[in-house]
């Protein structure tokens, strides 16, 4: 999608749609995301935790089966808190990035 295409969209916004769509593009701008990395050939370049090989999807489809944050930690030792607050963040910005990475794993 372009910015021309966009453009209609978002004047349609109500000024508070407005604030929070400004504060969501100034958050990205600032690198919010910082400990998740997107590496070509490294698991299929999805965004993964820095410094692993742990997709973000995985971590977002465990939670979606139930398996709690201090669980991930454990399973997980190089994980921090703070890389799981990151990998939420990503996920919530990127969802749908998100849902296609966890439906085309669950067909293999």
């Amino acid at each position: 999608m372009t910015l021309k295409e966009l453009q209609p969209q978002l004047l349609a916004l109500s000024p508070e749609e407005k604030t929070q769509a400004i504060q969501f593009l100034a958050q990205s701008l600032t690198n919010f995301w910082s400990g998740i990395l997107k590496t070509p050939g490294v698991c299929g370049g999805d965004a993964c935790i820095r410094q692993t090989r742990i997709p973000v999807w995985v971590l977002v489809n465990a939670r979606r089966l139930g398996i709690s944050e201090s669980e991930l930690l454990e399973d997980y030792p190089t994980l921090r808190a703070a890389d799981l607050a990151n990998a939420w963040a990503y996920a919530e910005a990127y969802p749908d990035e998100i849902e296609t990475a966890i439906q085309e794993n669950e067909d293999d």
